[in-house]
């Protein structure tokens, strides 16, 4: 049965003794079998060291280019890079050209990464019209290259892959993209349960997740409204699948990778924070912006967190009124010191949209896309996403 999106899983117990396993990717033992989904313009290393704290897991970075790895493109090696306490270390690459992903996997491996994961589900049209993103599992024959060279350049790092269901309902591929994957060394794959045309709208379909678990040999996570711990627990026993990825649920909400750890090794999960501690969390967490991106960027990044972290809390509004002016950390403790630091967590704020929209779209691919499912090839511009683009994106709350 496809979940009811009003549906809570709050009375769900917690995982009984051995029910809930690691997650094998690879040599990886991954536990709880959580993983940090890549998101551009959040999971750069602040934020993922700030989940890292709450609780163990794969924090994966936000998509990185290939191609502008490799032109050694500023903005783009800062968004790869780490710090020594990262480990195990989880890059997403994005590339069209099986050359350049087995260069860059290769340079990864070199570096230390432990785990590399592929883009093959970013809806974005910018990236579709070229016939990259999401738009590539339409072409198995591409996915088959582009696995492949990573596989062969991470020389023993495990790959996996993260795709959609499809475009659209009318081309449905995340079956012959599990199949693609399996077959050509994937260590697993992850599905977000929509197609690119939902984007982030309606339901994610976890009886997908629970069909390409049935279809495969290698371990499935599955994507899509995991709001609460509660979701995890109950998409693990719907639909079989090996592992979770936690996208949009932990915006602003860095802790629910305790909660996560807390239902899978069979206690109940703490109270969220009152808002005192939140803002304990949301100023260490822009320190963190400001050490690693530099003040302005950090604190122009900063502003969409701030509107995150205060999220159905009374006086939010206000915050987020006022964050066109934030630009220090002097100025994000004064927009909080108007708020109440005893007032708890807003329940609501739990399942409340952030970042993304409801919205849906037409998906844009190059002309010709589907005339051809046998081609092995991209145009050349597929490789070329602009990691600043993503910033500007993200930083206006994209």
């Amino acid at each position: 049965m496809t979940r009811v999106a009003s549906e809570l899983h709050r009375d769900t117990p917690v995982a009984a003794p051995g029910e809930v396993r690691p997650l094998a990717v690879g040599p990886l033992s991954v536990w709880p079998p959580v993983v940090l989904a890549p998101m551009a313009g959040v999971t750069n290393y602040p934020f993922r060291a700030l989940c890292r704290r709450f609780g163990a897991g794969l924090y994966v970075s936000e998509m990185i280019t290939a191609r502008g790895f490799l032109l050694g493109n500023r903005l783009t090696q800062l968004l790869a890079s780490s710090r020594q306490d990262e480990a195990p270390r989880s890059v997403q690459i994005y590339g069209s050209e099986p050359a350049d992903v087995e260069e860059f996997a290769r340079a990864l491996a070199g570096e230390g990464v432990s785990h590399i994961d592929m883009n093959f589900g970013c809806p974005v049209p910018k990236v579709t019209r070229c016939g990259g993103g999401s738009a590539i599992p339409l072409r198995p024959r591409l996915l088959a290259r582009l696995v492949r060279a990573a596989v062969r350049g991470g020389g023993g790092v495990p790959v996996t892959i993260k795709v959609r269901k499809g475009t659209d309902d009318a081309h449905l591929s995340y079956l012959d993209a599990g199949r693609v994957a399996e077959d050509e060394g994937a260590a697993a794959i992850g599905l977000h349960a929509r197609t690119a045309a939902q984007l982030y709208s309606g339901e994610a379909d976890w009886d997908a997740i629970a069909q390409l678990k049935r279809a495969l040999r290698i371990p499935v996570l599955g994507n899509g409204d995991i709001w609460e711990c509660w979701d995890a627990l109950a998409m693990l026993r719907r639909t079989g699948c090996d592992g979770v990825i936690v996208g949009r649920g932990c915006l602003g909400r860095p802790w629910l990778f305790r909660e996560l750890a807390d239902v899978c090794a069979g206690r109940e999960p703490a109270p969220p924070p009152c808002f005192g501690a939140v803002a304990e969390i949301a100023l260490e967490h822009a320190a963190g912006l400001v050490e690693f991106f530099g003040p302005r960027m950090g604190m122009l990044q900063m502003r969409k967190w701030a509107a995150w972290y205060t999220k159905g809390f009374r006086g939010g509004n206000a915050v987020r009124a006022g964050l066109n002016g934030l630009h220090t950390l002097d100025d994000l403790r004064a927009l909080f010191a108007a708020l109440d630091p005893s007032e708890p967590f807003p329940r609501a704020a739990l399942r409340a949209q952030r970042a993304k929209s409801g919205r849906v779209q037409t998906v844009a691919l190059p002309q010709g896309w589907l005339d051809d499912p046998l081609a092995d090839t991209a145009p050349a511009e597929a490789c070329d996403a602009d990691e600043a683009g993503q910033l500007d994106d993200a930083l206006q709350g994209g």
